[in-house]
């Protein structure tokens, strides 16, 4: 065989590899890509972010996370106000993802400024149920796809319950039911619009921001999720 004919060979070896190799790729894919819509009527029983945590606090010796389910309308509507005028305004009229904020972000990078975070609730909830906390071009492909999905199947109050139940509001506290009553001691649909704005604004960092803790930044932003509440009165026809 001449030269020619081995370079044309080895090229056709690398063409059938490559090809290969993203065939079980994607085959690997569409085996473990989760039942998006079946969400719809089923409560999933834990998310990626809470099995890290117990794999982290197992070595600690630390107990295994309870989700305490709380439907949407035995959930406070102070609760959900305070969490849309805190993460997500706009969540009723956008379709996953908010173009403006993102196009804010962007434009702040640009400028010499730190890239900001731009996702929507319905982000944040599959990066919660499905996904590594890891900011790769394949997980952010993987959460587009997630967040299309999680809005052509879900209801927004749908979307908006299994995110309350599922998100952390501090070290451990998974979920409004635990949350409500870990550190206020009363049910979810109880609490009252300053408990609710205090729970909202551990979300960013459920680590070291939640009720109780004394951080002047913490503080700042209850007031400011207040602040925001009052003005956003007209959330309460949307919401119910």
């Amino acid at each position: 065989m001449s030269a020619r004919g081995r370079r044309r060979r080895g090229c056709l070896a690398v063409v059938l590899t490559v090809f290969a190799l993203v065939g079980g790729w994607l085959a690997v894919k569409v085996v473990t890509w989760p039942d998006v819509a079946a969400l719809a009527d089923h409560d999933p029983e834990t998310t990626a972010f809470i099995e890290r945590w117990e794999d982290s606090s197992d070595r600690a010796g630390d107990h295994r996370i309870d989700l305490r389910w709380t439907p949407y309308d035995r959930i406070s509507p102070h609760v959900v106000r305070a969490v849309l005028v805190a993460e997500d305004i706009d969540f009723f009229s956008h379709a996953g993802f908010a173009t403006d904020e993102i196009k804010a972000a962007l434009r702040e990078a640009a400028e010499g400024g730190r890239l900001r975070g731009a996702s929507t609730l319905t982000q944040q909830l599959a990066k919660n149920l499905w996904l590594a906390p890891s900011r790769t071009p394949w997980r952010k492909i993987d959460e587009a796809i997630l967040t299309v999905q999680l809005e052509r199947h879900l209801s927004k109050r749908r979307i908006l319950e299994l995110y309350l139940n599922v998100v952390e509001f501090g070290p451990g506290v998974w979920g409004i039911g635990n949350a409500s009553r870990t550190y206020f001691g009363i049910a979810p649909s109880e609490l009252s619009e300053q408990q609710a704005a205090e729970l909202a604004a551990a979300l960013p960092r459920p680590r070291t921001w939640h009720p109780g803790v004394d951080s002047p930044a913490y503080r700042k932003r209850v007031d400011r999720i207040m602040a925001r509440m009052e003005r956003a009165d007209w959330l309460w026809k949307v919401i119910r």
